[in-house]
């Protein structure tokens, strides 16, 4: 009886065992974004990509912003320009910036491929090297990396950089995976004069988002040297008849009845000078007509 119950026990230790051990190789199911939903933008400790004790690149929350408060965060879905003003640059953060304006290292930054729940993030923090520091570790699959070329000049004591990004974020096809991040960059764009950055100093960021929904790039080129394009010759077309209609319209209703009007004012007004009903206006010599009545 005893080795029985036994069996029984090793059986279902054997059955939880074994059944936990299938959960863990399942995939992990996360539900999908909603439009507006927030996500955290999480960039990489230092530029010589400190690791975490598994080896995977260790990685921070972006710098608090001085409009919000908060560290810099995009909305899903959602187009818009964000500023992120740091509003003080020390020394290691300068040295950072030199790392990247130089291309010695590039400025490697993550954002949550979809939701991750806080369970989640906490066993990201407990595996981190530093507080506030996370390595990728399990939860590597559920980010998408973004690279932001942020460029610039380094001078001897100084920085000039290219304070205005344009970031690009392509969701998943909403019928393949709705809510779900697909791939992201970010890179500086020459829009304004470069900042001039020194130790101390704030760093005015300005990012400007756009989203697309599948992985597609839409073209935006229409070539080089003139804006002739075949919506523009609709456009002059269209102008053209819209023009042409409105003088028909104005002839036919106003300036024909007019000359019709006119025409016959001048008609009546020749019979009245000829001198009566069925009379012919006969000039004398002086210039003065007068009438032949008909006679029966």
């Amino acid at each position: 009886m005893l080795d029985r119950f036994s069996l029984i026990i090793h059986l279902i230790v054997a059955f939880y065992t074994a059944l936990a051990s299938c959960a863990a190789q399942e995939p992990l199911i996360l539900p999908g974004y909603k439009v507006g939903e927030s996500i955290p933008y999480y960039s990489s400790d230092t530029g010589e990509h400190i690791t975490d004790a598994a080896g995977q690149l260790a990685y921070i929350p972006f710098p608090t912003c001085n409009e919000t408060g908060r560290p810099l965060e995009l909305l899903f879905g959602v187009e818009k320009d964000i500023n992120c003003t740091i509003d003080f640059i020390n020394d290691p953060l300068f040295h950072l910036l030199e790392f990247y304006v130089h291309n010695d290292a590039p400025m490697t930054c993550r954002i949550p491929t979809k939701p991750i729940p806080p369970s989640l993030l906490m066993k990201e923090f407990e595996a981190g090297t530093t507080d506030n520091t996370d390595g990728q570790g399990s939860l590597s699959e559920v980010y998408t990396p973004m690279i932001v070329a942020l460029t610039g000049t380094l001078q001897l004591s100084h920085l000039h950089v290219s304070t205005n990004l344009n970031v690009l974020v392509h969701a998943a096809a909403k019928s393949v995976a709705p809510g779900t991040i697909a791939a992201a960059t970010a890179y500086s764009v020459s829009r304004d004069p470069p900042t001039r950055i020194v130790i101390g100093d704030s760093l005015p960021l300005r990012f400007s988002v756009r989203w697309y929904p599948n992985t597609s790039l839409p073209s935006g080129w229409t070539g080089v040297g003139g804006h002739l394009t075949f919506s523009t010759l609709v456009y002059c077309m269209l102008c053209i008849l819209a023009t042409a209609a409105g003088c028909m319209a104005y002839f036919r209703g106003v300036e024909l009845p007019r000359r019709l009007k006119s025409h016959g004012k001048d008609r009546l007004g020749g019979m009245e000078r000829g001198g009566g009903l069925g009379g012919y206006g006969i000039a004398n010599g002086n210039g003065y007509g007068y009438g032949i009545g008909k006679r029966d």
